[in-house]
């Protein structure tokens, strides 16, 4: 059975529980208790020292951070679209996990982490990196459906959570047409499940 240890709120475990949800996969969700730092105690640093969530417990493989998980569900249990062999699909992919675990990280995700949660961030400078990161999508998204290849992969599950929570950090998506089309097509997927928060 594969298991899921998690926050509730966390778009970086929603984007592993929408994964598993697309592909329909049966799973057991751990909710880790953050306010009791569970994620900081010995038992929870044996499965990622790194004392953050998510973690991925499938069988003996025991893996952590949300785009290595979502890498491992595309090659164990997708369809090859999801994470495609060829070197430059591939390559591509992987170039938007980077952009998730930075650019998404430091500029939507900080500003929900600041506005939800009250931590305290450079509001100028985060505001900077969301505004270049949502007109660089806005233009991709224009002559493309979705952001690596002609398929959707896992890199658009990688960035859709921090992007469709964005008005929790009081991001306007009014003026960008084609980013709220490309959500709408992720929304519309079989097997699609939403979290609170997302409009």
């Amino acid at each position: 059975m594969v298991e899921l240890f998690e926050f509730a709120l966390s778009g970086n475990c929603y984007k592993v529980r929408l994964m598993l949800s697309l592909l329909n996969l049966n799973y057991e969700s751990r909710l880790v208790n953050g306010p009791e730092r569970e994620h900081k105690s010995e038992t929870f640093l044996l499965k990622n020292p790194f004392g953050q969530v998510p973690v991925l417990k499938d069988g003996d493989v025991i893996l952590r951070d949300s785009q290595g998980i979502l890498v491992y569900l595309a090659r164990a249990y997708g369809e090859a679209h999801w994470f495609p062999n060829e070197p430059k699909e591939a390559g591509e992919i992987v170039a938007w996990l980077s952009t998730a675990a930075n650019e998404v990280s430091r500029g939507p995700g900080a500003l929900r982490a600041h506005y939800l949660l009250g931590r305290p961030i450079n509001l100028e400078e985060t505001t900077s990196v969301t505004e270049n990161l949502l007109s660089i999508l806005e233009k991709r998204l224009a002559g493309h459906n979705w952001l690596a290849t002609d398929s959707i992969t896992i890199a658009d599950i990688a960035m859709y959570p921090y992007i469709a929570l964005g008005n929790q950090g009081k991001i306007d998506l009014s003026i960008y047409s084609n980013i709220r089309k490309w959500l709408r097509r992720i929304e519309s997927l079989p097997g699609y499940i939403s979290m609170p928060g997302v409009q």
